[in-house]
């Protein structure tokens, strides 16, 4: 699984997106309200490592998740 941080501009906010290993969308939500998205693909018992590593990637870089 990889996830992407991206930075949003003026009134657009700053969105994350989780991919699989074929690098199909799974999740897309803002990086404040990850709760929602993160219940619906199934990965509600991983959010607070989620949260931790979106606070110490840069905008626009992919990282490997391994879960």
């Amino acid at each position: 699984m990889y996830i992407l941080k991206i930075k949003g501009q003026a009134k657009i906010p700053d969105y994350v997106q989780l991919r699989d290993d074929n690098f199909t969308l799974l999740a897309y939500f803002r990086v404040d309200r990850p709760e929602k998205a993160l219940a619906k693909c199934g990965l509600e018992d991983k959010e607070e490592e989620i949260i931790k590593i979106l606070s110490g990637i840069p905008f626009g870089k992919i990282q490997k998740l391994d879960f």
